[in-house]
Order: C-alpha cells, then structure tokens, then sequence
C-alpha cells in the first residue's frame, strides 16, 4: 500500500475542494465552508494528508493543535468513505504522531466516538484519564447533541 499515496505535510489550494469533500462526508464537519477550513488550516500547527497517486485525490486526513511542550489535541482524522478498512487510518495516526512537532509533548489528546476507542489503543491513548472531565464550549449543536450521529 505504501507505493499507491503519497503523504504530504501541507493541503495547497489544488486540494482544497478535495478537503472540502471529505469533510462533507462526516456528521461532525459536513457544515464546514471553505472560508472556514482555509482558516483552520492556516491555524493547524501539523498537518497530515494521504494522496491517491492513481487519481491524485486527497483521501486521508489528519491535524493537531500544539504548544509543542504540554499539549496536543488530535483533530479531524477522516479517510474518504471509499478507503475506509483499508488501513489508511492507521498510517495517518502513525504519520501524525511521528511529526517533530509532537515528539516531545507531554500529552497528547484526542475526542472519538465510543465504538473507536479500542482502535486508538494502539497508539497508547486511553479513556482512563484520572478525575478529569471533559467539558466544552461550543456553538455547533453537533458537538452539543448527547447522541451524536454515527
């Protein structure tokens, strides 16, 4: 699989409208306008992305926020609905968490629906976090719903 994407570090502006897709292909970030992302990108401190190099198409991708020292959070890890179970998830958290940026942070965190944990085992994460609770802020009733869609 390793021959058949390319991994890249930065979504230039030819695979912005392939981003867009694949958010639009989630629950948690289908509303997302290209205004928006472009911000978020511009504000992401690491970015991972997959490339098909058959079509050249954008199909995995994956960001963190970070003061590189004491926290990082995971954000946005998407594959493109017609790659998902290939594997390409996992490569994008190895890809992701191998970046300098995050090899000497304390914690690193990430939010993901029930039935996922077990997948970011793997990687050392857990649910076992102490007494500490999440709490949240938000103006997206997505992120408010106590039954979030699948």
């Amino acid at each position: 699989m390793a021959d058949e994407f390319t991994v890249i570090d930065r979504v230039d502006a030819a695979l912005r409208d392939d981003l867009v897709s694949l958010f639009q292909s989630a629950w948690w970030t289908a509303a997302r306008t290209p205004e928006a992302i472009e911000r978020m990108l511009d504000s992401s401190d690491v970015v991972v992305g997959l490339i098909d190099s058959a079509s050249g198409r954008l199909i995995g991708f994956a960001r963190a926020i970070t003061d590189r020292t004491f926290l990082a959070v995971v954000l946005d890890r998407i594959v493109a609905l017609d790659f998902r179970g290939s594997g390409l998830g996992a490569r994008l958290m190895d890809e992701l968490l191998s970046r300098p940026a995050l090899a000497d942070v304390d914690s690193i965190e990430l939010v993901c629906q029930p039935e996922l944990t077990a997948f970011y085992r793997r990687w050392g994460f857990t649910d076992a976090v102490g007494r500490s609770t999440l709490m949240r802020r938000t103006s997206n009733p997505l992120l408010r719903a106590t039954d979030a869609p699948a």
